[in-house]
């Protein structure tokens, strides 16, 4: 497998798919100009110990495997499972590391335990961790994948800190997932996490200013409050909002405290990015969409959704599965929508 990572968003996407779809097909893979599009181009920490556990569990060979290296040999001899422990040692995103190692694990050989230490849960151009719990293992139980995240403790910039762990049960084979009607919707939940800043009643004003949007427009919300005290050198905070209609729809959306940002800023954020989901009827929220691609292309049978944009990543994942695997996609614009379909 040979692979440009300069194509499409040039980002750290390309080297997750490209790693985990290799690992799964037992291909050497080789990968230049990694995340040639970005302002720190090459292998960031958090990358760079997603390839290491990426080869852990896939007992593969690795050349080039060194911070900043723009280029990356990759060969797996198939995927094992068992238990491996992962520290990334900044506050790279815990999500994003998993994000690459999901997928390797629905096709282990054995039941997957991964313990990550020192990264970070709830950080900047990632989903959350709770995103990933409530919103994507949900929705990638539908196609057969049983999974389990526990979170030990919450990491935020810019120490990180974070602890989770992730179970995985191997899967024989994916089904297909098909979500065309949107329905009428049932729930709203989330939930709102601070980590040692009660006093400051973080999270409570993070949650009230998100259902106070969200009763606005029609929608009664119940999200949970978390006071957490697992991380004792790094406060933070964040909200996960989610929407479950009565066709099966699950849309997520979230969004994490800051410097100089308002806990109330936090909750209307999050609640504001969930609104634009239900305004549009979509069945994926537009970060869950490229997330399903991997997914959906190693699925028996065809998978249909639609998706409020068709974003970089989406674009990207599209191409890669469709370089790597022959896997056939089409992309059409319906209305204000985007279909995804998995050709059959």
């Amino acid at each position: 497998m040979e692979v440009d990572g300069a194509q499409r968003s040039g980002s750290g996407t390309i080297l997750r798919i490209a790693v985990a779809l290799a690992s799964i097909r037992n291909e050497e893979l080789h990968i230049y100009n990694i995340r040639k599009k970005r302002s720190q181009p090459g292998l960031r920490p958090q990358h760079l110990e997603a390839v290491m556990v990426a080869a852990k569990l896939a007992n593969a060979n690795v050349r080039g495997a060194k911070v900043a290296s723009d280029e990356l040999w990759f060969e797996p001899r198939g995927i094992v499972g068992g238990n491996i422990e992962a520290e990334i040692g900044t506050a790279g995103s815990i999500p994003m590391l998993l994000l690459t190692i999901l997928p390797i694990c629905a096709f282990a050989k054995e039941p997957v335990q991964l313990l990550v230490r020192k990264g970070g849960t709830d950080v900047k151009n990632s989903p959350t961790v709770n995103y990933m719990k409530y919103i994507l293992l949900p929705t990638l139980s539908k196609m057969g994948l049983q999974a389990h995240l526990e979170v030990k403790s919450f990491g935020y910039y810019p120490i990180g800190m974070g602890e989770v762990i992730l179970r995985v049960q191997p899967t024989k084979g994916l089904f297909g997932l098909r979500l065309m009607e949107f329905g009428e919707v049932e729930a709203v939940g989330g939930i709102s996490v601070c980590t040692f800043l009660k006093e400051r009643r973080v999270a409570e004003r993070q949650a009230d200013a998100a259902m106070q949007l969200l009763r606005k427009e029609g929608h009664g919300a119940k999200v949970e409050i978390l006071y957490d005290a697992s991380n004792p050198v790094q406060k933070g905070s964040s909200v996960t909002l989610w929407a479950k209609t009565t066709s099966e729809v699950l849309l997520g959306a979230d969004a994490i405290g800051e410097l100089r940002k308002t806990s109330e800023a936090v909750g209307r954020e999050a609640a504001q990015n969930l609104l634009e989901e239900l305004r549009a009827k979509a069945t994926v929220d537009v970060h869950l969409a490229d997330m399903l691609i991997p997914y959906v292309a190693l699925a028996q049978g065809g998978s249909v959704y639609v998706t409020r944009s068709l974003t970089e990543h989406l674009e990207a994942n599209i191409w890669l599965a469709m370089e790597l695997l022959g896997a056939k996609f089409a992309t059409e614009r319906v209305g204000n929508l985007f279909r995804i379909e998995r050709l059959r």
